[in-house]
């Protein structure tokens, strides 16, 4: 692990109660390796937001903190416990990807089943207020739009007034409206004390609602901190000008991560600004308008990572 990475390696302030721990964690599927000697703890209150591409070992994190999977090596613990543990899962929450519910059902009749595998539910009145399903808690699940049954599998991970809460890819086929009232709804949840892993191929929301953020790449983190702390770590540059170089030539220059139009300006993400800049400007000497700022969240994960097609960043 590089100086700069080692740096902002966190775990937390001291005093922070941990919920959940993968502790030097090895995990495999045959020959392929998952997860390398994973550390990753989330504490009591916080928000964790685990980012990687397509592969790097996020859904097996997940799986294996909710007992779905055991670890090959390492140690895994919810609570202090085993996460198969009883006790210990009626203080969980998730809302999965993979989740498959009976369509027959109305959305009400949900809330009521799920809320009866745990102790002290929340009112059935609130989980609908919090997912905002007061409108359609009455109509069968099959009749749904893709995003409002987003919001009723939100529900059904609330409705337990879980201590902890798994979030794999919450806002999904949410409209701009809809993915702002949830995080809103999650940021309440935290504000009262829950903790949160977070699963996201959108970068604003990790941005917006992580008070740290994991990137993890082929079964290792690559990086961990604060989402200010992984974005000063890339070290990253955006250049946008107006060029009529073609695009293939610019992404082949070195330190160029990715390069793109937008209204007719080229962007172009890097690891270095001055080596692209003084390509670019003598390969095109009618280049104009050119603009260098430092790096956002996709820049930083672009260069942690080197993948640009699995996290988006979505301005909306």
């Amino acid at each position: 692990m590089s100086a700069a990475i080692s740096e902002i390696r966190t775990n937390g302030s001291v005093g922070e109660t941990t919920v959940a721990v993968l502790d030097t964690v090895e995990k495999s599927y045959g020959q392929v390796r998952a997860l390398s000697k994973l550390r990753l703890s989330v504490a009591a209150g916080q928000l964790v937001a685990l980012l990687g591409p397509n592969g790097a070992g996020k859904t097996t994190a997940v799986k294996l903190l909710l007992g779905l999977l055991a670890p090959d090596r390492g140690t895994v613990r919810i609570f202090g416990g085993d996460p198969r543990d009883h006790r210990v899962r009626v203080k969980t929450g998730a809302m999965l990807q993979v989740a498959r519910v009976p369509e027959t059902l109305r959305v009400r009749e949900h809330v009521d089943l799920f809320s009866n595998y745990y102790p002290a539910p929340l009112p059935q009145a609130e989980t609908l207020a919090l997912a905002g399903l007061e409108d359609v808690k009455d109509r069968l699940f099959g009749e749904l739009s893709g995003g409002q049954r987003q919001r009723v599998l939100f529900a059904l991970s609330i409705c337990g007034d879980p201590d902890l809460l798994f979030l794999d890819e919450p806002t999904v086929g949410l409209d701009v409206e809809a993915r702002r009232l949830m995080w809103k709804q999650i940021r309440r949840l935290v504000e009262r004390g829950k903790s949160v892993l977070l699963t996201t191929h959108y970068l604003e929301e990790a941005d917006a609602l992580a008070d740290r953020v994991v990137v993890l790449n082929r079964g290792e983190i690559v990086a961990e901190g604060t989402p200010a702390q992984i974005k000063s770590s890339s070290g990253g540059k955006r250049i946008r000008c107006r060029t009529s170089l073609p695009l293939t030539a610019i992404r082949g220059w070195a330190g160029v991560l990715e390069a793109h139009e937008e209204r007719g300006l080229v962007e172009i993400q890097t690891a270095q600004a001055e080596p692209v800049l003084r390509e670019l400007l003598s390969r095109d000497a009618a280049v104009c308008g050119i603009e260098v700022t430092s790096a956002g969240l996709e820049e930083a994960f672009l260069s942690l990572t080197g993948h640009n097609h699995d996290v988006e960043n979505h301005a909306n």
